[in-house]
């Protein structure tokens, strides 16, 4: 099909950084945005347990940023996949299993971010090396194995309507891409801005960079979460707005456009800052949602199991709320014999639901349906 150029904004060369922003008219965004990420990062740093409660999030995250880009799976599926193949899965991501491709796209967004962060609490630095290495792992599987996996982009691309035939974004040049990344880079390290200014403007750049064949949405969004908890803004990196861009995606693409197009540095800092105002609002009513059953549960458990394990099996539910008996029983580090009368417990008082029964020699799928209700998207 031949691309329309007619309407196509171009890349704006020589713009970034903008020379001048004016803070006048996005004050009262930025101090909203940063009180309500306060108040969330508050959520996080009480407690004790965060990486085990707010897990889930990080694969709620992943379900929706793919979605945008037309990978459509759900937080069953994930689930269910990571209950038979373990949270790495094999060296293929998961090739030759039956499985919907959709589905193992989506876990390579979830696995590149997880091991995004690894690298980072590692002490590697959130630079273009690491980018290229979460870009080849997300890419390492299904339609994007073909689309050069780590590697900028050596041909000019476009973002298109589809649909329409017709191009609505030209990102920069590939002879000019280096220079590009060289200078978001610099600015990305440069702290003589608010953190949430940066990764506003760091973010509508990556995108606009547009560096690679395919997966530059993901990734792009991927450096939010990864900014903030580089610059210390949030204490664990537990903060996703892919949710907010989905239910905007119109004005999302048209503000991002709209910079290039007209110099809207400002207007999209604000709709950026607004996003996270309203994604940390959102973040925070899920993760004390979480955090409260987490408490209530570990009543019930203890009550229900009368065991010195019952709170090695909350935290097992809470990691792995889709789950098969034999993992449970193998992996949880409780004795397999109170391992299998937890489940038999727990599913007698409906706080477990049977996905599959066992066949043969493949065990039961479960799934902890009260916090799946809180998380499912």
């Amino acid at each position: 099909m031949k691309l329309n150029l007619d309407n196509a904004v171009n890349y704006h060369y020589g713009q970034f950084p903008p020379k001048q922003l004016s803070y006048q008219g996005i004050v009262r965004e930025l101090l909203a945005a940063t009180d309500a990420v306060a108040r969330y990062d508050q959520m996080l740093k009480n407690m004790h347990n965060s990486e085990i409660l707010l897990a889930p999030m990080r694969n709620q995250e992943a379900v929706i940023s793919s979605r945008m880009e037309g990978t459509i799976s759900t937080m069953d599926e994930i689930l269910k996949y990571q209950a038979d193949h373990g949270e790495d899965g094999g060296a293929d991501g998961g090739a030759g299993v039956n499985v919907r491709s959709e589905v193992i796209e989506t876990i390579l967004y979830e696995r590149a971010l997880r091991n995004a962060q690894k690298a980072m609490e590692a002490g590697y630095p959130l630079s273009l090396s690491l980018i290229k290495t979460i870009h080849q792992q997300l890419l390492s599987f299904g339609r994007g194995a073909s689309k050069s996996p780590g590697e900028l982009k050596k041909e000019q691309n476009y973002l298109a309507d589809k649909h329409k035939g017709s191009v609505l974004f030209v990102p920069i040049r590939p002879e000019k891409l280096q220079d590009g990344l060289d200078e978001l880079f610099r600015y990305i390290e440069d702290e003589s801005q608010p953190v949430l200014i940066r990764t506003a403007l760091a973010h509508v750049e990556f995108e606009a960079l547009h560096p690679f064949k395919d997966g530059n949405g993901r990734i792009g969004r991927m450096l939010i979460t990864l900014m903030m908890w580089s610059a210390g803004t949030i204490s664990a990196p537990h903060f996703y707005v892919s949710s907010y861009f989905e239910n905007n995606k119109d004005l999302y693409i048209d503000m991002m456009r709209n910079v290039s197009e007209n110099g809207a540095w400002e207007e999209w800092c604000g709709f950026f800052l607004a996003a996270v105002e309203e994604q940390a609002v959102r973040n925070l009513e899920i993760a004390e949602n979480i955090h409260d059953l987490y408490e209530e549960m570990k009543v019930r458990f203890s009550e229900l199991l009368a065991s010195k394990w019952s709170v090695s099996a909350l935290d097992f539910v809470f990691t792995n709320p889709v789950f098969r008996n034999s993992r449970f029983t193998k992996t949880s580090g409780i004795p397999e014999a109170s391992a299998a009368r937890f489940t038999r417990v727990l599913l007698d008082n409906d706080l477990l639901t049977i996905v599959e029964e066992a066949s043969g020699r493949r065990a039961a799928l479960y799934s902890f349906e009260p916090l799946m209700e809180l998380v499912r998207v």
